[in-house]
């Protein structure tokens, strides 16, 4: 990588890095680009080089930060998932994103309010920028790993996914209906049940 493209590199982590802490304490609909740019010292023209708009740099952190902690879960997980049944390796990893979340409960907050099916979609479907990795490659090849088939993986992604991050916010953040340990073993035998009602036999 050359000096002009690192120095592109550096704006563009200095903006989003920025970006993350004025969406994080200041709140996105009160946060501006002329808040962002100041901040990260940077002229304006330079925000749109790399950003259509303030939704664009918020939807980049939604993927990149979701990115960052199920490679982290990944990593944290390498060892446990070896020989487990499909459903316990799922189960493994969502413990894992669990537990981080719990640990930074900015981040999840960020996370809950601003993650939709698209924005999560688009970040499974794009090819992954700097370190971040590929979702879309990795659930598929655990899905490849399964001794069964599975109806529809996207729409049984989706139910896991918005079952576990309203479950973490509302536990996490406001121990509603109870803390999040205690919740933990409702939540996966309803992840095991997602799953099992997507079951096919492997040839299908």
């Amino acid at each position: 990588m050359g000096k002009i493209d690192i120095n592109k590199q550096l704006k563009e982590n200095s903006l989003l890095k920025t970006a993350f802490e004025f969406f994080t304490t200041k709140g996105f609909s009160k946060t501006s680009i002329s808040d962002i740019v100041n901040k990260a010292g940077v002229a304006k023209g330079t925000f749109y080089l790399y950003f259509k708009d303030k939704y664009d740099i918020r939807n980049r952190l939604v993927a990149h930060k979701s990115s960052q902690i199920f490679s982290t879960a990944l990593n944290r997980t390498s060892a446990k998932r070896q020989n487990l049944p499909f459903e316990e390796k799922i189960i493994v990893i969502v413990d894992s994103i669990i537990d981080q979340l719990t640990e930074n409960q900015s981040l999840l907050t960020f996370i809950s309010k601003n993650l939709s099916w698209g924005v999560f979609k688009s970040a499974l479907t794009a090819p992954p920028a700097n370190d971040d990795i590929n979702f879309l490659d990795i659930y598929y090849e655990l899905i490849d790993e399964a001794p069964f088939g599975l109806k529809n993986p996207e729409i049984m992604l989706f139910m896991i996914i918005e079952l576990v991050s309203g479950v973490c916010y509302s536990s996490i953040l406001y121990s509603e209906p109870c803390p999040i340990e205690n919740m933990k073993p409702y939540l996966y035998d309803s992840i095991k049940a997602i799953i099992g009602q997507n079951k096919l036999p492997k040839n299908e």
